[in-house]
């Protein structure tokens, strides 16, 4: 079996050298791109399974690669971790809701990485045993890793997936922030709190693209439930 490919998106070649060393020596296959532009008219043809793209490049910036990667239709579920110096909670927030799957601070390490993409990549690709799974107009057909609403495509990242996932799993069960990271992002990474809520608004969105009615209850100091009465 083919080992998974990371594409790096860095323009400091000693970061993406020894980025690419680490995931290489992890079993990993790597292809590096210095620019945004590189990124994004080789993806197409090299079809990495996983991107790691840092915030600031040239021509076209980290934020910029995200959002076109979600935009395309053959790139929209590929799985992506933002690289970048900037710490600040809003600025994480920002990458999170531009289409990342996870967020990573420079100066980090590189077992801490090699984590994060082994985590990332067993989430996009998990399945359950159940092949689909039916709530209202939204069905998930977990072996073809797609969903529906009204019979219309909703297109999610894995993060995404696997969120919904979790919450149709148990309708009208309140589960936590903390629940929801155990489940969807496991409990070997340490990712915030917050990701949880800026993924809740990315779901909400892409379910209620054509207009559909917000199934997703918030609960105020609770958490989040799939529920029919939203309010």
């Amino acid at each position: 079996m083919t080992s998974p490919l990371v594409l790096i998106v860095e323009d400091e070649a000693p970061l993406a050298e020894m980025l690419s060393y680490n995931l290489d020596k992890a079993g990993y296959r790597t292809l590096v791109a210095a620019t945004g532009e590189d990124a994004l008219s080789r993806v197409n043809v090299d079809a990495p399974d996983l991107a790691i793209v840092d915030w600031m490049l040239p021509e076209r910036s980290g934020i910029e690669v995200c959002r076109e990667l979600r935009a395309r239709t053959e790139t929209r579920n590929l799985p992506i971790i933002m690289l970048t110096a900037r710490g600040e909670e809003s600025d994480r927030v920002l990458g999170l809701e531009a289409g990342a799957d996870d967020y990573v601070v420079k100066p980090y390490s590189p077992r801490e990485m090699v984590a994060r993409v082994r985590a990332l990549l067993r989430r996009s690709e998990s399945h359950s045993i159940v092949p689909r799974v039916d709530f209202l107009d939204i069905v998930i057909d977990l072996d073809a890793h797609k969903v529906t609403r009204d019979g219309r495509a909703v297109h999610l990242s894995p993060t995404c997936f696997k969120l919904l996932e979790t919450l149709m799993g148990r309708p009208g069960y309140v589960y936590s922030r903390d629940g929801l990271l155990s489940r969807v992002w496991g409990g070997d990474v340490f990712v915030e709190p917050r990701t949880v809520d800026a993924h809740i608004r990315r779901l909400r969105k892409a379910l209620n693209s054509n207009g559909g009615k917000d199934v997703i209850r918030t609960v105020r100091g609770a958490g989040y439930a799939l529920d029919e009465q939203t309010r």
